[in-house]
């Protein structure tokens, strides 16, 4: 009986270690580097309780599919309809942890000031993955460019494709470009529809140098961190999403980002 008991506390405390071990490794989050590793890197400063190992992705890494393959615990990349998609691309469910800030989608330009130097014929470089593309077509209605067809009044409702384009009164061409790469295109084109973490990356700076700027109050494009069903509440998540929706990091996107990135607390903290 002794020889037994021995044994079962032996077995318990080698499943105590192990729990242990796994509690303690390390939160692997796969994050854009701007803002997103940096916001990352600012929770770890304040919470170094937190083991996090921020993994930076290249542009055209998907993120999603590195979730997926177990190589990442989470990811923080994106907004929520781009999530959905791409649950339904890989045939996936996954989970939001938490919901951090936005980055308005924006319009520039080398070539002009304003949109009515804009030519006829001119050339548009918008996103080509299904989410952005229609965010970018809805950003070029608010701005007067294109009007959409009837019924497209909600970008969070219905996805735009160029296909969708009602009016277009300066005849503008719409090319869809990889929404890395097209920043680069900005001496290329009269006009680029940028995301805003690779706005921040080209160093542009999107409150001050858009022509146009998405509006951030019921904006449906908030990034989020993503995991897996089996993940979404291991207390590590837990605590990310507590950290991210704190005070301090409220303070440190405001302070650090100039309006370029809002942090959602803050949008919830207006009356």
């Amino acid at each position: 009986m002794i020889k037994k008991t021995g044994l079962t506390l032996a077995v318990l405390g080698a499943l105590t270690a192990a729990f242990n071990v796994q509690a303690q490794a390390p939160l692997r989050v796969a994050a854009d580097a701007v803002p997103h590793a940096q916001i990352l890197e600012y929770v770890q400063k304040i919470d170094p309780q937190l083991n996090l190992k921020i993994i930076e992705i290249p542009p055209g890494v998907n993120s999603n599919e590195l979730l997926v393959h177990g190589d990442v615990d989470a990811n923080y990349t994106q907004h929520l309809p781009y999530l959905r998609s791409q649950e339904q691309a890989l045939g996936v469910k996954l989970a939001v942890a938490a919901t951090v800030h936005i980055e308005p989608l924006g319009i520039y330009s080398h070539r002009h000031k304003a949109f009515d130097q804009v030519p006829q014929k001119g050339t548009v470089a918008v996103p080509n993955n299904v989410t952005n593309l229609s965010r970018a077509l809805y950003l070029l209605q608010d701005n007067g460019l294109i009007k959409l067809k009837d019924g497209f009044n909600d970008p969070a409702a219905n996805q735009a494709t160029p296909k969708d384009i009602a009016e277009n009164p300066k005849q503008l061409k719409i090319l869809e470009i990889e929404s890395p790469q097209i920043p680069r295109s900005l001496d290329d084109v009269d006009l680029a529809v940028i995301n805003g973490n690779y706005a921040l990356e080209a160093g542009l700076v999107p409150a001050q140098d858009a022509l146009g700027l998405e509006k951030v109050e019921h904006n449906p494009y908030a990034n989020i961190v993503v995991t897996t069903l089996k993940l979404q509440d291991d207390p590590r998540i837990k605590q990310l999403a507590k950290d991210l929706a704190s005070p301090q990091v409220s303070t440190f996107i405001t302070d650090n980002y100039a309006g370029s990135v809002i942090p959602v607390a803050a949008l919830d903290a207006k009356p």
